[in-house]
């Protein structure tokens, strides 16, 4: 079903194909990369060459080294079975095609055994500058170069492990915060100033530059047990951005023992995504200017 015969859940062609392609009991298929069109070929390679541009002196430098060591930078949307060949040599991590977002608990399994669950879909042309949900581009550009530094690789797989746990205890939705201002929007303080390493700014040309130089966000130090309370909005620009001092620090955080920090999280009240606290270490106070001029309209928060 097309998306122009009435695909009930919106889908375009691009997403629809593996939709209905065979799926492994891990959520995972085939990557079929021969059926990408020529044309998904070249959006993956104008995706690329427009991110690498914008993300010169503003991205992590490992994140720019590993764009050369993994060869992302060939031609058309990559292989996932060559480029995990490559990766796994690095750090033992694989990356496995997926159709959509997949279960919680499948996603952590995946994640504690060195699996990275890949979108195998392309965005379509008219969703080029944003989509909601992950594909080929935001997940292999985005989160999988980073998987090539043996420290973060370590920290990946923790909070897989990890995840089975705030399962069991109910405390899923406070370890999600720690991915969302992390893995997919965090920041890292640099020798040369604060750099981007969350995978969700690196595959945005526009928040790319947003998070590190509009005066609109919160820049604020990264704390645990702060970052565990706070809300987050899905669908537009982070109100707050939290700064790591290094994947080490980051690391060292994840191999503590949650289970004091979810016993006091249960009975303390969630922080607004825009809100600054009295024991922040404020790097940059937002003046919110980009948030309070926009048309007032319902927004997702988690």
């Amino acid at each position: 079903m097309s998306a122009l015969s009435g695909d009930p859940y919106g889908h375009s062609a691009e997403k629809s194909r593996y939709l209905s392609a065979p799926r492994r009991p891990d959520f995972t298929l085939d990557q079929d990369w021969g059926s990408y069109s020529a044309a998904e070929h070249d959006r993956w390679d104008r995706l690329f060459a427009r991110a690498r541009e914008v993300l010169k002196g503003r991205a992590c430098d490992p994140f720019l080294t590993a764009l050369n060591t993994l060869q992302l930078s060939e031609t058309g949307i990559p292989e996932l079975e060559k480029l995990s060949a490559r990766l796994k040599l690095i750090t033992g991590w694989q990356i496995v095609p997926v159709a959509e977002l997949v279960p919680d608990d499948i996603f952590f399994d995946h994640l504690s055994h060195r699996r990275f669950p890949a979108g195998a879909f392309i965005r379509p042309e008219h969703e080029m500058d944003y989509l909601q949900e992950p594909d080929i581009f935001h997940d292999v550009f985005g989160h999988v170069p980073l998987l090539a530094d043996p420290v973060y690789a370590d920290f990946m797989q923790a909070y897989g492990e990890g995840g089975r746990r705030a399962l069991d205890l109910g405390r899923l939705k406070n370890l999600a915060r720690l991915y969302w201002y992390t893995v997919e929007f965090g920041l890292l303080k640099g020798a040369n100033g604060l750099r981007i390493f969350g995978a969700g700014i690196l595959s945005s040309a526009t928040e790319s530059v947003f998070a590190l130089e509009d005066p609109s966000p919160n820049r604020i130090g990264f704390d645990l047990e702060r970052v565990m309370r706070t809300n987050y909005v899905i669908d537009d620009f982070q109100q707050t951005y939290f700064v790591i001092d290094s994947f080490e620090k980051l690391l060292e955080d994840s191999y503590r023992d949650f289970g004091p920090l979810y016993a006091r999280l249960g009975d303390a009240s969630d922080i607004a995504a825009h809100d600054i606290t009295e024991t922040d270490r404020v790097i940059n106070r937002g003046t919110r200017a980009y948030f309070n001029n926009k048309p007032k309209a319902a927004s997702a928060v988690q």
